[in-house]
């Protein structure tokens, strides 16, 4: 018993001590932004949700054997806004950029939303995960997965296709942007370089 409270004890001090990542989620409206992030925080699928709802949440998440805090921003309907965009980009390292497979203009829409990311950390490391969502209505898809897969190539960003509705991959969005965030953070490179100390800082969904 004595090991197993020392173990229990062990473990929630890591979940304390480790480094939050900040994550903010961004895409087109109606993409399932809203419907992904409370699919992995609350375990259910919401099949709406108010466009004008910003809400942030945070939860402990192991990966790798090692164990973090999400700090999760879900913008909801924030798109229209210009200068609170620009702000949660400025304050954010890493970003999931989520689309439609069923809405071509939503996966072209995601390259305007990269642009706007990188103007915005100027000369700082750009951390990405591009999200193809609603995977589950196959015979409405328009988007192919060799489409996502060639951006996400050409951005070197991680992809991972999803739906929110099965809950399909919906938590390994977040180990994949997690592991993203800790290797801009210097895990798995040298971390004496100029570069690399100054690109040291949380991940954020968009």
């Amino acid at each position: 018993m004595v090991g197993n409270g020392r173990s229990i004890l062990d473990r929630a001090l890591s979940l304390l001590l480790a480094a939050a990542a900040q994550q903010t989620v961004l895409g087109s409206g109606s993409v399932g932004k809203s419907a992904l992030t409370v699919r992995f925080i609350k375990g259910k699928f919401v099949a709406r949700y108010d466009p004008t709802i910003e809400d942030s949440y945070s939860k402990p998440l192991v990966v790798d054997d090692e164990a973090c805090m999400l700090d999760i921003l879900d913008t909801a309907g924030q798109e229209g806004y210009s200068s609170m965009l620009d702000a949660y980009m400025k304050s954010g390292e890493g970003f999931i950029l989520v689309y439609d497979v069923t809405n071509q203009a939503s996966f072209e829409h995601v390259d305007e939303i990269r642009q706007r990311i990188e103007r915005s950390l100027e000369d700082r490391a750009v951390c990405i995960t591009l999200v193809a969502n609603k995977i589950d209505l196959e015979a409405d898809r328009v988007v192919t997965s060799e489409d996502g897969e060639a951006k996400a190539k050409l951005w070197d960003a991680d992809y991972v296709e999803s739906s929110a509705k099965t809950d399909t991959n919906v938590t390994l969005i977040f180990e994949t942007i997690v592991r993203r965030i800790r290797s801009s953070r210097g895990g798995g490179g040298d971390d004496d370089t100029p570069s690399s100390s100054s690109k040291k800082k949380g991940c954020t969904l968009l």
